[in-house]
């Protein structure tokens, strides 16, 4: 879904100039607002703080510079120190498992899915900035509330998702017979059919993509209304309708480009943005990308929402982005204050249009910030946060169904079956004693 390193991806050089335009406050009049927000604000950071922030990589480089701009009026305005570290979605989990065992080394950690449950124990309780910027920025969107709240009370704050929806070639679709998306499962499956026939093949990673192979393979499980667990977190994951799942993946997988078995996060963007592949599961970034290195190509793109399920509903796994606050850090006042403050909105919506549709917000006031209706092929991502589930499903968020992500059953399970290296019901079969010793 995304590519984070220098050398998977380009970064957009018009991003910048995007930036200048969206943006309200000039650096001056930020910093202004931050010392003017510091005097009244409930959370007074600790004297001479120095927080360590960890953080995905940037992908949209405007993203970056508005994220940064925060940082340094927050910074002055408050005497402290945020040092902020970069690392890919794969080695956040890791280092911030070092430092939840250890207890030193991060305060502040913004990762992906479902990170703050991993070490719930290790979360500082942000319930008050929680219910402040819900208060003030129009209320959390249930599946906010799913991605963050653990036992009644917040263990993270869901910063935004980036939104796991299919881009596609328009021309190539209509070729294929349709003109329109297709809303319901037979509809998309003709369609990946149909453009493989043309030679204009679709493709999806079933290889360990964390955002690509989770995202829409979680949506293929439940929209034949199977799932990993139940609401009381058993594993039912060996059942008719996981079956009726498996078999429909494998017939759009016999369509795909050769090699998805393997792919990571980076395939699906390289091969789309080479004219390789016509559709595919991802976020805004191949279209932002495409829009600054060929336009001709970013002219016939569109998004759309994944189909319904057999009961009409559309439910998404979308990379959502949770900040934590470890409980062992020394300042957890500054750390509270610093999270607060950069979900206000007038500084907020800035970097939201900075991201060009790359992050989606779980606090629903900013469905109004003007990027999502701006350009139509951007509006799909403003309602990321309406279709979202977390990796537990019908079932309850925790330690075990974050590790179930992180372990790649669900994933594993699929790839096992499409490529033939198990039958269908051995594949269930691997699945469900995988799930077992993880939701004891």
């Amino acid at each position: 879904m995304t590519d984070f390193s220098t050398s998977r991806r380009s970064l957009l050089k018009g991003g910048a100039s995007l930036l200048a335009a969206a943006a309200t406050m000039s650096g001056d009049e930020l910093l202004g607002y931050a010392k003017a927000w510091a005097e009244t604000s409930q959370w007074k950071p600790e004297a001479g703080a120095k927080v360590n922030l960890l953080r995905w990589k940037r992908f949209v480089e405007a993203e970056d510079v508005a994220f940064m701009k925060i940082v340094d009026a927050f910074q002055k305005a408050n005497n402290v120190t945020i040092n902020v570290s970069n690392e890919s979605y794969d080695d956040i989990q890791p280092k911030a498992s070092v430092a939840a065992n250890t207890g030193q080394g991060l305060d502040m950690v913004w990762g992906l899915y479902s990170l703050p449950f991993l070490f719930p124990a290790k979360c500082v309780d942000m319930s008050d900035v929680a219910d402040y910027l819900g208060k003030k920025c129009g209320g959390w969107a249930p599946s906010g509330e799913a991605y963050g709240k653990y036992n009644g009370k917040w263990i993270g704050i869901p910063v935004a998702a980036t939104g796991g929806l299919v881009n596609y070639r328009m021309a190539a679709a209509e070729k294929a017979g349709h003109k329109e998306f297709p809303k319901d499962l037979a509809g998309f499956a003709d369609l990946v059919k149909g453009m493989n026939k043309n030679g204009t093949p679709a493709g999806m990673a079933l290889g360990h993509a964390s955002g690509d192979a989770n995202g829409w393979l979680h949506w293929a499980l439940w929209a034949h209304g199977g799932n990993l667990i139940d609401k009381d977190n058993k594993v039912i994951i060996n059942s008719p309708e996981t079956a009726k799942a498996l078999e429909y993946v494998k017939g759009l997988y016999e369509n795909f480009v050769p090699g998805t078995a393997s792919w990571n996060d980076s395939s699906n963007n390289k091969a789309f943005l080479a004219g390789q592949l016509y559709l595919t599961v991802n976020g805004i970034s191949i279209y932002v990308t495409a829009k600054t290195e060929n336009p001709q190509m970013a002219a016939d793109i569109n998004h759309a929402h994944l189909p319904a399920g057999v009961d009409g509903k559309t439910r998404e796994l979308h990379l959502g982005f949770p900040i934590l606050v470890f409980n062992f850090s020394k300042f957890p006042q500054t750390c509270k204050a610093f999270t607060a403050f950069m979900l206000e909105p007038d500084q907020f919506n800035p970097w939201v249009q900075a991201a060009q549709g790359y992050l989606s917000p779980f606090l629903t006031g900013y469905n109004s910030n003007p990027i999502w209706t701006s350009d139509p092929k951007n509006t799909p991502y403003r309602d990321v946060a309406a279709t979202a589930n977390t990796p537990a499903g019908i079932g309850k968020m925790g330690e075990d169904a974050a590790a179930a992500i992180a372990d790649f059953v669900v994933v594993d399970m699929f790839a096992n079956y499409c490529t033939g290296r198990e039958d269908l019901k051995t594949a269930m079969a691997t699945a469900e004693r995988s799930a077992k010793r993880i939701f004891r």
